[in-house]
């Protein structure tokens, strides 16, 4: 049977003889309805006091709930950021590598084709200098010859010049003249 603070104070007993004084039983008992009204009140306070704290238990679970998940997230986030940043750079190298490479196949075949137009041009040089060679002596060749010619006709002409003359009638060689 629950007993509540209003049904101390209405309490009514009968009397009997020998029983207890009514003077202090009533006092006896409005304290106690007192006290058990006072002790009603703090666990009606205590209850809502518990009520409210479990609402805000169960905000900042729901707090510690979005935080683990956002952390989640973002962890998953950053993962995927490193993976695709480990990516792209390997992307990167590979095409800076074909990029070198190319580059490198490039100024080799650059060089081989220099080389190349090195030797050409060194055969050329070989082919002006003997040519200039070849003209040169050529040159000397035939300035030598037309000296010699020079001065074989020298030569013929001072021997004609110290011949006797011969006469048309008596002779029938032409006489030689320089030109």
């Amino acid at each position: 049977m629950k007993v509540t603070p209003l049904d101390l104070r209405q309490a009514q007993f009968r009397t009997k003889l020998r029983g207890f004084d009514p003077d202090e039983v009533t006092p006896f008992l409005a304290d106690a309805a007192y006290e058990l009204e006072q002790a009603l009140k703090e666990i009606d306070r205590l209850r809502q006091e518990a009520a409210k704290t479990e609402v805000v238990l169960d905000e900042f679970r729901e707090r510690e709930n979005a935080l683990r998940n956002t952390l989640l997230t973002a962890q998953r986030l950053a993962d995927q950021i490193k993976e695709n940043a480990e990516t792209e750079s390997k992307t990167i190298l590979r095409e800076a590598e074909t990029r070198a490479d190319m580059i490198l196949q490039k100024a080799q075949g650059r060089l081989t084709e220099l080389d190349r137009d090195i030797n050409e041009m060194r055969v050329r040089r070989r082919d002006v200098e003997s040519s200039l060679e070849n003209s040169i002596a050529s040159l000397s060749y035939a300035l030598d010859f037309m000296r010699t010619q020079d001065h074989q006709a020298e030569r013929d002409e001072k021997l004609l010049l110290h011949r006797p003359k011969m006469d048309a009638t008596t002779a029938q060689v032409p006489i030689a003249r320089p030109a």
